[in-house]
């Protein structure tokens, strides 16, 4: 049993769901090609596999060149012939007085916040960063940079300790909630084809991981409905990349409008700061205690030990040591081949929830499923890994594409790693009405 078939084992029986659905499962004989120390083909492959599995599908078709794409989207995705620029000047690795620290800045207030804690105008650029990084400690540059609302991690090596008791709690952390009857749902049979048909998905994440987790389930037929806040914007590119068959509007989530909706909707997916939700009313006890039946499904990126700290996976990586176990010299820190923690934080969610339905239908009750990015990265820490990548041939990326037309854009993203379905076509942000 290899590394990803272990973590398939385990991903099933957190979920508690039907064994004879994995007996026969054997991963596939060519590797996911994502070459990386750490097992990150594995995780891809595990992670993968476990949405098929909870939608009764065919592991046996997974392509291992289509996953390793879908992984890579942000490298596949163009739009008008052209390649986005993904990556802000202000993201990256920066050095230190004495190491090193990685920054996020893609979203405007984060660079913002970033200049800010530095003691920078406005109008200061990436080399002007670089300079004044290079004059602070890691522990001093952090600290300013986080106290102005910016997003900034020392590059750390790893705790294999730390890792050990978070490989001790679950992964996929799932509870069902004791509440008063819950009044009958639209649909819970999930024996149609597409499976999640009728199924009411309310989307409140941003991002990878939770856009990743509600494409898949849109792709399987549910109705997703995106919501996100009028005063926070989104980079054009990000959405077209994860936002497949999706419908999305912007809403007040204090609105009136906003509990009509979860009022009738069968799942509601949280990417948000655990603090932020719970400033909002949207903690899922407090989701499942006024909508008794919802299934709840919640990710950080530190997980609700760390609730006020935001993070994005390129921050994960950094801090928890997968940065220096990938670096390409030993001088530099690197990363991984893909944004590994947040796709496959996507797809394991996206299997609990379609699990959690199931047993919905079956049990009855209110359901709550949460997970994180540095929860991801303590399993992907405790897989077996290698001295060197290895050697990966990589399928020309144009035999795992999708075509669009969105809004008179030609777009062009990567095609679904779950087989057997087509991803229907991003729409326009924020252009939909906040109605089922």
């Amino acid at each position: 049993m290899n590394g990803g078939h272990r973590l398939l084992t385990r991903v099933w029986n957190e979920l508690g769901a039907d064994r004879r659905l994995i007996e026969d499962v054997r991963p596939s004989p060519v590797s996911v090609p994502l070459p990386s120390r750490l097992s990150a083909g594995d995780l891809a492959w595990a992670s993968v596999a476990a949405a098929t599995c909870a939608a009764h599908l065919d592991v046996a078709a997974l392509d291992p060149h289509r996953i390793a794409a879908a992984y890579r989207s942000d490298r596949v995705l163009t739009i008008d012939g052209t390649a986005p620029p993904v990556w802000s000047p202000f993201s990256g690795f920066w050095r230190t007085l004495d190491g090193w620290v990685r920054t996020h800045g893609n979203y405007p207030h984060h660079a913002a916040g970033l200049r800010s804690g530095l003691g920078m105008p406005e109008t200061a650029d990436a080399d002007q960063v670089r300079d004044a990084l290079a004059v602070r400690t890691s522990s001093d540059a952090v600290a300013a940079i986080t106290a102005a609302g910016g997003l900034a991690v020392p590059v750390g090596t790893e705790d294999p300790a730390l890792d050990a008791v978070l490989r001790s709690r679950p992964l996929l952390d799932v509870r069902r909630v004791e509440t008063p009857a819950a009044p009958p749902r639209r649909r819970t049979s999930l024996s149609q084809d597409p499976p999640l048909d009728g199924i009411r998905v309310l989307d409140l994440t941003r991002v990878i991981a939770g856009p990743v987790c509600t494409r898949t389930l849109a792709l399987l037929g549910a109705d997703v409905l995106r919501i996100d806040p009028p005063h926070l914007s989104e980079p054009g590119w990000q959405h077209l990349d994860t936002g497949h068959g999706k419908r999305t509007a912007l809403l007040d989530a204090r609105s009136t409008q906003m509990h009509e909706l979860l009022a009738t909707a069968d799942v509601v997916v949280l990417g948000y700061r655990p603090d932020a939700l719970d400033r909002l009313g949207l903690a899922p006890s407090d989701l499942i205690e006024r909508h008794p039946g919802l299934v709840v499904a919640r990710l950080s990126a530190w997980g609700t030990e760390h609730p006020r700290r935001a993070g994005f996976d390129s921050l994960v990586q950094a801090e928890s040591g997968i940065a220096w176990i990938e670096s390409p010299d030993g001088h530099n820190p690197g990363a991984l081949p893909a944004q590994a923690l947040d796709h496959s934080a996507g797809y394991l969610l996206a299997a609990a929830v379609i699990t959690l339905l199931r047993r919905r239908a079956a049990e009855g009750g209110s359901w709550r499923v949460q997970t994180s990015l540095r929860r991801v990265a303590a399993e992907l820490l405790g897989m077996p890994r290698r001295s060197e990548p290895a050697e990966a041939i990589m399928d020309d990326p144009a035999l795992h594409t999708s075509h669009f037309e969105v809004a008179d854009r030609a777009v062009v993203t990567s095609a679904p790693a779950i087989p057997g379905f087509d991803f229907a076509a991003p729409r326009p942000w924020g252009q939909d009405q906040p109605r089922w």
